[in-house]
C-alpha cells in the first residue's frame, strides 16, 4: 500500500518592518474612516455628497498612512546609511536633526558622537601608526618580523642597510636566504660575531614573540655592541660636564650671596656711612672670583682634563681669608698661623678650599658646631687643615670615590676634583675623623 506524501511545509511569509508599520497605521485608521463612510452612505445625502466625501476621506486616510509610513522608516533609512557609512569607514557624515529634546533626535545625536569618537581614535591610530613607522625608521638598531614560516614580513631602515637590499626585495624572504638563520636561533644573552652586507661586528640579539591575525610572530632585534665605546665616551662627557656644574655652583653661590648682601646695602635709606667700603669690597670678591672661575673653566674645557697648575707665589694667609669670606652660611674661624708664601696656581688651590669648607660647613650646620681653618709647617711641607663639628665620616672607603655622595642631589665630584688638584701640585688630600673631639678633620700638604 502506498504510504501518503508527506505534508509540503510552506514557509510562512513574514511581513517586513516596513510592511507591518504600513499594516498598523492602516488598522488604526481604517475604523474611523469606515464609521465615517457608513454614516456617509446611510445618511440622506445627495450620491454627489456621498462620492465626493467617499474620495475625500479616502485620499485623506491613503495620504496619511503614507506620510506616517514616510516619517517612520525615513529616519530608520538615515540611521541604516549613516551605520553603513561608520562600519565602512566613513566618519565625514552626520545626522541632520539631532536634537535633546526628541527621542529620535537623541539617537541621531549619539550616532553623531560615536562617528565623531570613531575619527578621533582613527586619527589617534594613524598617528600613532605614523610615529611607529618614523621610529621604526629612524632607530639605528636593526628590527626585524618573521612569521611562522619564517619569511621576513617587517624590516626597518637599519635592517634594510645591515642587509645590504631595499626592503621590497627582502620581504617575503625566509630568515636562512638572509643570513640570518643563526641569528633567529641564537642565545640572546651570548653576543655574536657576524659579518653582514652592511657591517661587521659583535652583535647583540634580543628575540620576543607576538601575535597578528591569530598567528603567533618573532621580533628580533640586532645591537651593533661596538656602539657601546661611543656610549661611554658619551659618560666622559657627561662627568665632565658634572664636574664643571658642580665647581660652578660651589663659586657662583657665594657670589650670588654676596650680591644679595650688596642689594640690601643700597636699599637702606640712610645708607650707612661706610656703605661705599662695604660694597667695593664685596663687588672686588665678586670680580676676583669670577675671573678665577672663568680661568678655571675655560682651561678645564679646552683639555678636558684638569689643567696644569700654573703654579705662582701666593700669600697663604691671604688666600685662605679670601676663600673663607665667601662662605656666608657660618662665620669660619681662621687660626692664624706663620706667615708662608707657596708657589700653586692661585684658581685651583681656591676651588679646592672651596670644596672642602664648603663640605665642612655642611656637616657642621647639621650639628650647630663651627669649622675652623688654619695651616702649620710640616718638614719640608705646608699642613692646611679644615676642622669641623659634624658627625665625622660615617664610610670612609667610597670617599674619594667619583660620582659616591651621601648627600641629597650631591654629584660625589668635589672631593675627587680636589684631590687631583692636590696631586698636582705634588702634595696630598686627606680626611680623617677628629681625636678627641667630634666631627672630621681635612688634611691638605702641599710643599713650599
Amino acid at each position: 500500500m502506498k504510504e501518503p506524501a508527506a505534508p509540503v511545509r510552506r514557509k510562512l511569509r513574514r511581513f517586513s518592518h516596513e510592511g507591518r508599520i504600513t499594516w498598523l497605521i492602516v488598522g488604526a485608521v481604517l475604523p474611523s474612516a469606515l464609521v465615517a463612510l457608513a454614516l456617509l452612505w446611510f445618511g440622506d445625502y445627495t450620491a454627489k455628497v456621498q462620492w465626493t466625501l467617499t474620495l475625500f476621506v479616502a485620499g485623506c486616510g491613503l495620504g496619511f498612512v503614507m506620510s506616517a509610513r514616510e516619517h517612520l522608516i525615513r529616519p530608520l533609512q538615515t540611521m541604516t546609511n549613516l551605520l553603513a557609512a561608520l562600519r565602512e569607514g566613513d566618519y565625514s557624515i552626520r545626522a541632520r536633526g539631532a536634537r535633546v529634546d526628541d527621542a529620535l533626535g537623541e539617537v541621531l545625536l549619539e550616532i553623531n558622537a560615536l562617528g565623531e569618537t570613531l575619527r578621533t581614535q582613527r586619527l589617534g591610530a594613524f598617528e600613532a601608526t605614523a610615529l611607529l613607522r618614523t621610529i621604526m625608521a629612524e632607530i639605528d638598531v636593526s628590527v626585524f618580523t618573521f612569521d611562522p614560516d619564517r619569511r621576513l614580513r617587517l624590516v626597518n631602515r637599519a635592517g634594510e642597510n645591515l642587509l645590504g637590499q631595499a626592503i621590497d626585495k627582502l620581504l617575503g624572504r625566509k630568515a636562512s636566504d638572509l643570513g640570518l638563520q643563526v641569528v633567529y636561533e641564537a642565545d640572546q644573552d651570548v653576543p655574536l660575531t657576524l659579518t653582514f652586507p652592511g657591517g661587521t661586528g659583535r652583535w647583540g640579539v634580543r628575540k620576543s614573540s607576538f601575535r597578528e591575525r591569530g598567528l603567533p610572530h618573532e621580533l628580533i632585534v640586532l645591537t651593533d655592541l661596538s656602539r657601546t665605546l661611543r656610549e661611554e665616551e658619551r659618560n666622559a662627557w657627561q662627568r665632565i660636564v658634572r664636574v664643571l656644574g658642580h665647581e660652578m655652583n660651589n663659586s657662583l653661590a657665594p657670589i650670588k650671596s654676596i650680591a644679595g648682601s650688596l642689594e640690601t646695602l643700597l636699599r637702606r635709606d640712610p645708607p650707612p656711612p661706610d656703605w661705599q667700603d662695604d660694597a667695593r669690597s664685596g663687588l672686588n670678591v665678586i670680580a676676583t672670583r669670577a675671573e678665577s672661575l672663568s680661568r678655571f673653566m675655560q682651561a678645564y674645557a679646552r683639555l678636558a682634563r684638569l689643567p696644569p697648575p700654573q703654579k705662582e707665589p701666593i700669600n697663604l694667609e691671604e688666600l685662605v681669608r679670601r676663600v673663607v669670606g665667601l662662605e656666608r652660611r657660618l662665620a669660619v674661624r681662621v687660626s692664624k698661623g706663620y706667615d708662608v708664601t707657596i708657589r700653586a696656581d692661585a684658581a685651583q688651590l681656591e676651588q679646592l678650599l672651596i670644596n672642602i669648607i664648603h663640605n665642612a660647613v655642611d656637616a657642621s650646620l647639621e650639628t650647630d658646631g663651627g669649622v675652623t681653618v688654619g695651616w702649620r709647617e710640616i718638614s719640608e711641607c705646608v699642613e692646611i687643615y679644615v676642622q669641623d663639628e659634624g658627625e665625622g665620616i660615617m664610610n670612609p672607603t667610597n670617599l674619594f670615590v667619583p660620582f659616591f655622595t651621601t648627600k641629597p642631589g650631591g654629584s660625589g665630584i668635589g672631593l675627587t676634583l680636589s684631590r687631583q688638584i692636590a696631586e698636582a701640585h705634588g702634595g696630598s688630600l686627606t680626611l680623617v675623623n677628629r681625636r678627641g673631639g667630634a666631627g672630621c678633620e681635612a688634611l691638605l700638604r702641599l710643599p713650599k
